[in-house]
């Protein structure tokens, strides 16, 4: 009898876990929808448009970008500007030619001409470019995520706070982007390139309405956490944090996107329909159009971390992959194997190297750029 249950309860298992499909809910939402994402600033810096295609739902990092598209900006005076194509999908001004203006309005205008599509043209609602205060401070603050206790080591984590605040009372509804970029180097005496910096915009939308509040100031708005698991705090970091004045209605779009992503994750990687656009479709109104045409002032400020943090991983543990004795050739030298040590002799006896089969413990290049930040040597 309880051969006979163990036997019942093992096919169940085996047939329950031979059973794991993707979940991919129904929906009737259209698949091929136009996705705009795009800002223009005050700034004199490029600006960029991007145009691509909504996925099916259950694909994931697969761009479907839409190439060949006339992209226009026009102010309320009817001067426009045509955007250059940089790569498949992207548009960009040129900043000696084109750089927006607080108190004007502008509206994007999008031309598909693609033989396999209907030649529709899409426009914004027109935006005013808006004015944003400035930033007063970007900090952090050190996280104790676990404290040392008997063979446990201390881990530490980084938060970044905003705050700033409109003395007019007009501006209520803000948004943030950041870029942050951090030095690397690789534990080893003779890799190809140890040292190395990365760069990388943020992911993560970040929104916050003071509309409610007595006085139009933000005080600790948490913009970013920096957890043990990346090697950012190791040497030193920097963070450059830019600040955008919306309206209401570019805020409800960004907090609904928001939730949506807190929710679901990237799970989709899609913008959802429900969330409505300030683009559309001029030939076929009835068509959706995806993303936001985004106009705004920009107030920016940066900030160096460069302080112990407790726990911060090591990637570079499971590098060694083989030691090499003799002064005999090295097949696939820095192509399938890489040096990492070099102990010669008269000093040791043998002589021998420390080897690896993976490129990125012996060249920092497979993650960043051996050159350094301009800001990066200013701040010194």
């Amino acid at each position: 009898m309880k051969y006979i249950r163990f036997l019942t309860l093992f096919f169940t298992v085996l047939t329950i876990g031979g059973c794991i499909t993707q979940f991919i809910p129904e929906t009737d939402e259209d698949q091929d929808l136009l996705v705009v994402e795009g800002l223009i600033t005050d700034q004199q810096e490029v600006n960029t448009i991007k145009l691509s295609r909504s996925l099916p739902l259950g694909l994931k990092n697969t761009a479907k970008p839409v190439k060949g598209a006339i992209v226009t900006i026009i102010d309320d005076s009817g001067i426009s500007y045509t955007l250059t194509e940089k790569v498949t999908g992207t548009y960009v001004t040129d900043p000696a030619k084109f750089r927006g203006v607080v108190g004007k309005k502008y509206r994007l205008k999008v031309f598909l001409n693609n033989k396999s599509i209907y030649n529709y043209t899409y426009e914004s609602l027109p935006m005013e470019l808006r004015p944003v205060p400035p930033i007063d401070s970007v900090y952090y603050e050190k996280v104790v995520l676990r404290k040392q206790e008997n063979n446990f080591s201390a881990i530490d984590g980084c938060q970044i706070y905003v705050e700033t605040h409109d003395p007019s009372s007009v501006t209520k509804f803000y948004r943030w982007d950041f870029n942050e970029t951090w030095e690397f180097r690789l534990p080893f005496s003779k890799p190809v390139n140890n040292r190395c910096w990365i760069s990388q915009n943020s992911t993560i939308i970040n929104v916050k309405s003071t509309a409610i509040l007595a006085e139009d100031k933000i005080k600790r708005y948490p913009l970013h956490f920096i957890a043990n698991e990346t090697d950012r705090l190791k040497l030193r970091y920097s963070i450059l944090v830019n600040q955008y004045s919306v309206t209401e209605d570019e805020f409800e779009y960004w907090q609904k996107l928001q939730n949506i992503t807190e929710e679901v994750g990237s799970l989709y990687d899609i913008t959802p329909a429900a969330v409505p656009s300030n683009v559309y479709c001029v030939d076929n109104p009835a068509e959706k159009v995806l993303g936001y045409f985004s106009v705004s002032s920009k107030s920016s400020k940066r900030i160096f971390i460069k302080d112990y943090f407790a726990g911060v991983i090591n990637l570079y543990t499971d590098c060694v992959s083989d030691t090499l004795y003799g002064n005999q050739p090295i097949p696939g030298l820095n192509s399938s194997v890489w040096i990492l040590e070099n102990y010669e002799a008269p000093n040791y006896n043998p002589p021998y190297k420390v080897l690896t089969a993976t490129r990125g413990c012996a060249d920092c290049t497979t993650r960043g750029v051996i050159t350094e930040p301009a800001f990066w040597r200013e701040s010194k």
